[in-house]
């Protein structure tokens, strides 16, 4: 039996890695889906907005049903991976907008049995060192994210297509390294499940609602910017230079999103643990908004300007992310940190709908120059509730509530 717990989180992020490659898949190829589709502006936004719209409705249905709880949480890992590829792969045969949104919000709400599942994986391996774990965890998501970007590097120009193949093939190969490799962990967690009834206390509790309307403002912003930073790049250096290759925009969205942003959630990890979540959220959102603002100025001008703002965005904009789950995780009594934490996840990820719907709205309106200005009003929200959390952080206040010390 593998008891090696730094193992086991190595299958564990490889998995989610190959599996949440098929977030972005259909993505990627929006341009040449736009021509076979059919698709309007409309229909593009929602391409997009498809599988975070599903994720909610799995992670909700999963949740509601405890089916992590309930079921073996590694072969229901495996399974959902098995059919997110099945889902994912038959994009390859549609030719109508409607189909294929469909399969993408199946595909988001099979992937509800990835990524929540994972997180308890690693609660699982990790009593211990949670924190680095996790962040390694957010890492592999972040890169898993971006990598159909990588891939169309290479076989876009041969068939757009081979981005959705190769996407389903990594995500059955996560199957098998979850299912087929991985143990079950020696030290099962404990059981925290969902439920309406326990909803009024998590909205009593202020720190965990402080930390909520972080995670909201973060969210806000990082969905929005990993789907529409690449259409940014392509027509600054298109418009900076006509002659520019394609791959190059492509190879800076892999780079900034994947690379810079699997860096920055293991530093932010690390960082938090030494300064504290929320100093470290504040400073994680500081930058990110203030790249969100500034990166529009950079529009169609020298394009190394453009790509420096990109990586440092990249890497600040999900730096924070896994801290907001752990500060409401430390505030959280044990009966409803469960239902603390889905409640987070479905009105986050119903927050992205919302913001990757409205960048192109407002790119046509006033331009790409400007557009990312709409996303910097989420972490400039998200900096006023953390530092308010900070207060109960600190010591300040008490947990429960919210009294002076």
């Amino acid at each position: 039996m593998m008891e090696n717990r730094w193992a086991a989180l190595a299958l564990i992020g490889t998995a989610v890695l190959f599996s949440l490659s098929l977030w972005f898949s259909a993505s990627v190829i929006a341009p040449d889906l736009k021509e076979s589709w059919g698709l309007t502006s409309f229909t593009e936004a929602w391409l997009s907005a498809s599988v975070p719209t599903g994720f909610v409705i799995g992670a909700l249905i999963s949740a509601y049903f405890g089916l992590a709880d309930r079921f073996n949480i590694r072969k229901l890992f495996a399974l959902s991976a098995l059919l997110g590829a099945m889902f994912n792969g038959l994009l390859i045969f549609v030719d109508q907008a409607i189909i294929g949104i469909t399969l993408r919000i199946l595909t988001g709400i099979i992937l509800a049995g990835v990524y929540p599942t994972s997180v308890k994986l690693i609660s699982q391996w990790f009593p211990k060192q949670r924190g680095i774990a996790t962040g390694i965890l957010i890492a592999s998501l972040t890169l898993g994210s971006s990598f159909p970007h990588f891939i169309s590097i290479f076989v876009a120009f041969i068939d757009s297509r081979l981005v959705i193949l190769i996407s389903s093939i990594l995500a059955i190969l996560a199957a098998m390294l979850i299912y087929g490799i991985l143990k079950d962990a020696p030290i099962p967690s404990k059981k925290t499940p969902f439920s309406l009834g326990l909803m009024k206390k998590v909205v009593m509790n202020k720190p965990v609602m402080l930390a909520n309307y972080g995670y909201f403002g973060h969210m806000w912003e990082l969905y929005a910017m990993w789907t529409w930073l690449p259409s940014f790049l392509a027509a600054s250096f298109l418009t900076y230079s006509p002659s520019s290759d394609p791959w190059l925009s492509m190879l800076v969205s892999f780079t900034s999103i994947g690379i810079a942003g699997g860096v920055g959630c293991v530093v932010g990890g690390i960082v938090a643990d030494k300064i504290g979540r929320s100093s470290l959220t504040i400073t994680a959102m500081s930058v990110s908004g203030l790249c969100a603002i500034g990166i529009g100025l950079t529009f169609g001008s020298n394009i190394w300007i453009t790509v420096v703002l990109a990586l440092i965005w990249g890497g600040a904009v999900i730096a924070d992310s896994a801290q907001f789950s752990v500060g409401v995780s430390e505030f959280a009594e044990i009966e409803y940190v469960g239902t603390a934490l889905t409640f987070q996840m479905c009105i986050g990820f119903l927050i992205t709908i919302i913001s990757i719907n409205l960048v192109p709205i407002f790119q046509s309106i006033i331009g790409w120059e400007w557009v990312f200005t709409l996303l910097s009003i989420g972490p400039m929200l998200g900096i006023i509730a953390m530092v308010k959390f900070k207060d109960y952080e600190t010591g300040l206040y008490t947990e429960d509530k919210g009294v002076a010390k």
